[in-house]
């Protein structure tokens, strides 16, 4: 990293832009460091960031791209790239992609999503069209249906898939439940969500010939994260430097954390974005350092992805964890936490998705949802106390299919928790 150019976009956002002039008031002139600035509140900037008259903006709308962000978390916001920054981006995650594994000639299937202000598609056909190695590419889309989108992977020798693990575990099931198979796959490269390990035997009874890997770690709002770490851990990726800075800070005293095994939250600044500077922003995941190269993070989830029932508080992880501990037989091929109101108590539902043809087995299923349940008693025993005190209703199993789960309709992403209790 250059400290030249981090004090030089620094003093330009603190002149240009209304809300870091405002954030950085009471430092003094002098302040250059990462260190000497303190951490933006996402709520704060957001309410800043409006599409007119936006605070946080170093200049004038009138040369750029406009993309939505948080369409899975809260209300949705907006994000801008001029030409050149998006150029960057683009590009600099491209080269990134060798280190997925994308190969010269590779014919790549872009099953992201498309329209609506949203960026993922138009990231990665840009990407693959900026990557330094030659590649064919598919702009097939992630809202196109299964039963056109399987012959096209087939007739086109698709040899590499990229898409949202929820996309691509849909088509896995439906290339399961229809017969055909995609034999010229080679590659999946997933983004946008965490890959779970039921969700990796899915995709490997489809495509067994296929390894995944992470297309790289980016978002609309943060820009670029992580570029990918060859090796067994997909969540392990390093920082696109000189690009971007990645920090892991403490969660309670927001320190840089410098050690390796620590989680904190991973905060970003982006040294090549001006007309909406991002520095020090939350990504709003959780991470570690792996000590096993300059820079190498691990990342271990969303930052608040959980719910509370009643007086007790969940996270997807520690369900997540339930079920690898109880699914020994490797059943599950998706989860989804769904929190439901009744005779004036909270409830909790887990609804789990299984390959197609394990639903006969009606007793195995049986047998899994006690474990299951029990599993998730033990780490979280609130839930189970709450329960005896009358406080919220017992845990429940739903089955489904993987296409069951709810995703966001705009994203294709899976609605991790989704919380049906009446508002009104």
């Amino acid at each position: 990293m250059s400290a030249q150019q981090l004090s030089d976009l620094i003093r330009f956002a603190r002149h240009n832009s209304p809300f870091y002039r405002d954030l950085y008031a009471s430092l003094p002139p002098s302040a250059d460091r990462l260190a000497d600035l303190p951490v933006v509140d996402q709520r704060s900037f957001w309410a800043a960031n409006t599409l007119h008259d936006s605070r946080v903006l170093t200049g004038p709308l009138s040369e750029a791209t406009v993309y939505k962000t948080g369409g899975t978390t809260g209300s949705p916001k907006f994000s801008v790239y001029t030409r050149d920054e998006w150029r960057t981006f683009v590009t600099t995650f491209g080269q990134g992609l060798v280190d997925t594994g994308l190969r010269p000639g590779h014919r790549v299937a872009d099953l992201f999503y498309a329209g609506e202000l949203y960026a993922s598609f138009l990231f990665v056909l840009d990407s693959l069209a900026h990557a330094p190695v030659d590649n064919v590419r598919l702009p097939i889309g992630g809202g196109a249906p299964l039963e056109s989108t399987i012959p096209t992977l087939r007739d086109l020798a698709a040899q590499v898939l990229a898409g949202t693990p929820t996309t691509l575990c849909r088509l896995a099931e439906q290339v399961l439940a229809s017969g055909v198979r995609l034999t010229s796959v080679e590659l999946l490269l997933f983004g946008g969500e965490a890959l779970f390990d039921d969700q990796r035997r899915l995709l490997a009874t489809a495509f067994p010939g296929a390894a995944a890997r992470s297309v790289g770690y980016a978002s609309v709002d943060a820009g670029l994260l992580g570029r990918p770490v060859p090796g067994a851990d997909a969540r392990v990726h390093r920082a696109f430097t000189p690009h971007s800075v990645v920090e892991i800070l403490d969660d309670s005293t927001d320190e840089p954390i410098t050690e390796p095994g620590r989680p904190g939250r991973v905060v970003v600044t982006s040294l090549f974005r001006r007309l909406m500077p991002i520095i020090r922003y939350p990504a709003g995941d959780r991470a570690e350092w792996t000590g096993t190269g300059p820079g190498h993070f691990r990342i271990l989830g969303r930052a608040e992805e959980g719910v509370r029932v009643g007086p007790v508080s969940l996270y997807t992880q520690d369900a997540q964890d339930a079920v690898a501990s109880a699914d020994t037989a490797g059943q599950v091929v998706g989860m989804q936490l769904v929190v439901r109101r009744w005779e004036g108590r909270d409830g909790l539902v887990l609804r789990l998705a299984t390959a197609p043809g394990d639903e006969r087995d009606t007793d195995r299923r049986e047998s899994l949802a006690r474990a299951v349940v029990a599993e998730l008693e033990t780490v979280r025993p609130l839930y189970p106390d709450s329960v005896r005190a009358g406080f919220v209703h017992p845990l429940s199993v739903e089955w489904a299919r993987h296409r069951d789960l709810a995703v966001n309709p705009r994203s294709g992403k899976l609605v991790r928790v989704l919380d049906e209790r009446p508002t009104a």
